[in-house]
């Protein structure tokens, strides 16, 4: 009986549904009629302008349907969208993903300016000077480390006090904290007065650059409290402004967790071509990122969208990477990097100085007009880069003259200069007059996700989604033994307190035990790591990490449990060889898969 109820009930709904459905496109023709009358020229005062009243009276069964939407348009207009609202479902609607060649610019257009745009309102350029140190990849996260990476952060310190118009960013506190563990107090010293003076900056500050799509949310917040809670302790500082240059797509939960961290501004890259045409042709590669659930702007964050095809020199100074790379002074001719559109940098002189920065200005120009404001954002980074000190005297000094030159030149109207991420969105606020509380309709509201991403042709990256399955799920089991030890470890913390057993409960060696276990895990999570694009031994690597974490974890559990477990406190007592309760699994490595504990019950009581 009461299954033929179901089944009449949604046999109701469906004839709803084909109701609706009706209504709908009647609508969509009488819209489509309107429209095509008002080109016409035949414009009739009572089509246009036919309110609620006049569509239920032509459509009846539409009223309720209309008082939605009128709420919906009503909050449109309310939280300062003013129809500039983008929501990525209607985007990928109208997208045709097609692969036209644009010139020098592949994904892109010819983009056009007139000299004189300036002559009111000078171009602000922000040099961002940046490293991107991928937590393993092509090697472990030790092997780059000491190949590359304290090197880069040992130079990062020396050079940035040479000049104080330098700056550099730095987002991986997984390999910050390590590098701090290894210098002494005087390097430590330096590092604080750097940040104090604006000379460096530390973005997201996550333990890693998470990956967006495969990570439980769980992971991506833990991630996020490791490296900023390692930065309040040792450092004092927080992050303001996210960079997100590498993962292989976006997820709006990200820009939700940032705004729910405190965070302002936000910077995504990895965007589909497509994508990013479309937004660099609309001038809406930045807008207030905001939550689909969202009827308010209390998620609202402000988000840039680089616009070109990677985060490489070559394509970050504006549309003509042949260009570009001719300022990238790594390349410069008898080093180990070249150009491969085989046009070399020079070193920047007095006798080719005006030359190099006209050309430059000509790209930071170019790259402005796909933006609402005249402030731009030119990064100045690739992967492991200034690990040696010749790179930073290459990049710093050329592109000094060139800012020196620019700036002489009153009838250029441009001001170029070094910069963090935050000098170019503070910047940003101020041209825009954005009031730190205020979505101001000069930028769009922009709802959904950036997935799946293509980087050209049709490479769409989603293999990454479902591959290496056996370590996302490990991933997985990791996350829910951490979560189990911490609150058992926390309960039994009390416990031994309250019992005078704090001298006999290893809770420091456990509260060690729980730390590296949330590191490794805050390790996997990394864009190169949870995805499943390592080289196979740096895939070993995590999952010996997370293996060893995973027998960590369960002897928290066993030790946390036994205290609590025991109804005469007084009767505690620890043995670090003989644990007192057992797990119900076992795994024997970390490629293995576990197996049940088997308890074989015998005539003997235990």
């Amino acid at each position: 009986g009461q299954l033929s109820i179901l089944q009449e009930k949604i046999d109701h709904l469906e004839r709803l549904l084909a109701e609706n459905n009706e209504i709908i496109s009647n609508i969509r023709d009488s819209v489509i009629n309107l429209s095509e009358s008002v080109k016409d020229g035949q414009k009739n005062p009572e089509a246009i302008n036919f309110s609620q009243g006049s569509v239920s009276e032509l459509f009846p069964s539409a009223s309720v349907l209309f008082a939605i939407d009128s709420e919906d348009c009503l909050f449109a207009s309310k939280s300062g969208n003013h129809g500039s609202g983008v929501q990525m479902l209607d985007v990928y609607d109208i997208l045709p993903f097609d692969n036209p060649d644009g010139g020098v610019w592949k994904q892109g257009f010819d983009i056009t300016y007139n000299d004189n745009e300036w002559d009111n309102e000078p171009l602000q350029v922000f040099v961002v000077p940046h490293s991107h140190n991928d937590p393993g990849w092509l090697k472990t996260f030790d092997d780059y480390f000491r190949d590359q990476t304290q090197h880069i952060l040992n130079n990062m310190v020396i050079k940035l006090q040479e000049d104080n118009r330098r700056k550099f960013i730095w987002s991986e506190i997984s390999y910050f904290s390590k590098w701090w563990d290894g210098i002494d107090s005087q390097k430590k010293d330096a590092v604080k007065r750097l940040i104090k003076d604006g000379q460096f900056e530390i973005v997201t500050g996550g333990w890693v650059m998470s990956d967006e799509a495969s990570p439980h949310y769980f992971a991506l917040i833990d991630q996020l409290i490791e490296g900023h809670q390692w930065l309040e302790k040792n450092l004092g500082v927080k992050p303001k402004s996210g960079w997100a240059i590498d993962p292989f797509g976006h997820s709006p939960t990200m820009a939700y967790l940032l705004k729910r961290t405190g965070f302002s501004n936000m910077l995504i890259q990895r965007v589909h071509y497509s994508v990013k045409k479309h937004f660099a042709t609309q001038k809406t590669l930045e807008f207030f990122w905001r939550q689909n659930w969202d009827l308010g702007s209390s998620t609202d964050i402000l988000c840039h969208m680089m616009p070109f095809y990677s985060y490489d020199v070559p394509h970050t100074c504006g549309p003509d990477p042949k260009i570009c790379c001719q300022f990238d002074f790594k390349r410069l001719p008898g080093g180990r990097v070249s150009c491969p559109w085989r046009v070399p940098p020079e070193a920047i002189h007095a006798g080719n100085v005006q030359h190099r920065a006209w050309i430059v200005l000509d790209q930071y120009r170019k790259k402005s007009k796909l933006f609402r404001t005249k402030v731009v954002l030119a990064p100045l980074g690739d992967d492991f880069r200034y690990a040696e000190s010749s790179e930073w005297d290459q990049q710093y000094q050329n592109y000094q003259k060139l800012f020196d030159y620019m700036n002489s030149r009153p009838e250029w109207h441009v001001k170029a200069q070094f910069g963090t991420l935050s000098d170019y969105f503070e910047a940003l606020r101020k041209e825009s007059n954005l009031g730190e509380k205020s979505s101001n309709s000069f930028f769009p509201v922009l709802s959904g996700d950036f997935f799946t991403y293509a980087d050209r042709d049709h490479h769409y990256w989603s293999g990454y989604f479902t591959s290496r399955p056996f370590y996302k799920r490990l991933d997985r089991v990791m996350e829910s033994y951490i979560r189990a030890a911490e609150i058992l470890y926390s309960l039994a913390l009390v416990q031994s307190s309250k019992s005078e057993k704090m001298s006999v409960f290893p809770s420091v060696n456990n509260y060690k035990l729980l730390t590296e276990a949330r590191r490794n895990l805050g390790l996997f999570q990394h864009h190169d790591a949870i995805t499943g694009t390592a080289k196979d031994w740096v895939v070993v690597d995590y999952g010996t990490r997370l293996f060893h974490s995973i027998m960590n974890l369960k002897k928290v559990i066993i030790d946390s449990a036994h205290i609590l477990v025991l109804k005469d406190k007084n009767a505690y007592s620890y043995d670090a060889s003989t644990p007192f309760l057992k797990m119900d699994d076992v795994q024997a490595s970390q490629d293995s898969l576990p197996h049940k504990t088997v308890i074989k019950l015998t005539l003997q009581p235990r």
